[in-house]
């Protein structure tokens, strides 16, 4: 049978019209899978969980749809060791397919899953809550981006106030892996300029279980230590300096006196009433948007579901991260296409709307936000949070230093005996 040419033409047209709008469908109407990393075993197992539900209450707060696309979450644990955090994200993006990734939640696996990154040019990571320097400030990837201040940048303006408070000398008690070496740079880099002195280091394992020797040799003329330890090793470590006769103040590191290790029930819990520290949230932080944060935050995930009464600096940082992700597939509509160029060409300009501020990225697609100074309290029903002492703005990841003065954290860095 012949088939005549305006036939054969118009056939040929409607199948074109056919596949566009089956393209502009799958575009509009095909899930968005975005996988989700935190770790759930561990130390930080309870940071974790929480900085999970942060994440859910960002996709919650949009109907779980963005740009007439579902979202579909894929969650994976990590327990905080690097190579674990690479093998769950290797999994989430080459066998379960996602588009999107948001993850990890320490600092030496976010270091390790930005290298990873490199090998996967047209899928899109967004952080968890990890807080090392160097996954954006050393070898950035170009598809990696982080919307939540790092663990330096949490520090800024604790070195006056302990400089304020009294403590000229201080000894510094942290985890030995990347964050911390983060957290201390960025107290030290305040405090040594304006003249307190650190005569003491102690660099102790993650998952750490006897902080005995630690104890031990504390300096009796040192004025506080800065404990820079999270999730169960920072209640072991309370309680063994309790144990100890311990009474020297302590200057928190920012994951120190989250809402994790504030509603631990120990003896020293009480003893943290007092303690100053910084990081990118403040439970009485009286911000309009901030409250409506945590009261959605309540409202979702109420205290007897396992959840805080507040919401946890893992909580808000995940948040914020998933945030980005869905503000940023609204503005491209949902079109991931072209290898997510247009995506993250989005994510790249993007001023976010946070509970606490707007954030924007530098070059390294590294977030320039704000830090609170904080003291822990006890309200009226024995509950207790971070009060606001002073919020400080627009800090970069140089710390406001000239870049040929800036130092990067690590064991020896900085000094200042």
């Amino acid at each position: 049978m012949k088939v005549s040419k305006r036939v054969w033409v118009r056939s040929m047209l409607g199948a074109a019209a056919a596949t566009a709008l089956l393209g502009t469908a799958w575009a509009q109407g095909q899930p968005v899978k975005i996988g989700l990393l935190a770790t759930l075993e561990g130390p930080f197992a309870a940071g974790g969980a929480d900085g999970m539900r942060g994440a859910e209450l960002a996709v919650k707060q949009r109907g779980g749809v963005v740009a007439g696309r579902k979202i579909e979450i894929i969650k994976a644990s990590s327990d905080a060791k690097p190579d674990v955090a690479v093998n769950a994200t290797r999994k989430l993006v080459e066998q379960d397919k996602v588009d999107i990734m948001v993850g990890p939640l320490s600092g030496g696996e976010g270091i390790a899953v930005k290298d990873y990154a490199k090998t996967q040019p047209n899928i899109t990571f967004i952080n968890g809550s990890s807080g090392a320097q160097a996954a954006t400030l050393v070898n950035p990837a170009p598809n990696f981006f982080r919307f939540n201040t790092e663990g330096a940048q949490w520090m800024v303006g604790l070195g006056k106030a302990a400089l304020d408070k009294g403590y000229k000398r201080v000894m510094v008690i942290a985890e030995d892996y990347a964050f911390p070496y983060s957290q201390v740079q960025g107290f030290m880099a305040e405090y040594c300029r304006l003249g307190g002195k650190v005569p003491e280091k102690a660099w102790v394992p993650l998952g750490g279980k006897d902080y005995s020797s630690v104890i031990a040799k504390i300096p009796k003329n040192v004025d506080a230590l800065l404990v820079v330890l999270g999730g169960a090793d920072a209640v072991n470590f309370l309680n063994q300096y309790e144990n100890a006769g311990g009474d020297k103040p302590i200057l928190g590191g920012s994951i120190t006196v989250s809402q994790d290790i504030l509603n631990y029930r120990g003896k020293r819990r009480d003893s943290l009433v007092g303690t100053l520290s910084a990081g990118p949230v403040a439970d009485a932080y009286d911000g309009a948007e901030w409250k409506a944060f945590v009261a959605d935050y309540q409202k979702n995930f109420p205290v007897s579901s396992g959840a805080f009464p507040s919401p946890s600096l893992f909580a808000y940082v995940y948040y914020v991260n998933m945030k980005a992700a869905l503000d940023g597939l609204d503005a491209v509509k949902g079109d991931l296409s072209g290898g997510q160029a247009k995506y993250r060409e989005a994510l790249s300009k993007m001023v976010l709307k946070t509970p606490t501020g707007d954030v924007k990225l530098d070059g390294n697609r590294q977030a320039i936000g704000s830090t609170f100074v904080t003291e822990v309290v006890k309200d009226s029903k024995g509950n207790l949070f971070n009060k606001v002492h002073r919020k400080v703005d627009g800090i970069d990841q140089l710390l406001g230093m000239k870049k040929e003065e800036f130092q990067m954290g690590s064991r020896d860095v900085p000094a200042c005996p």
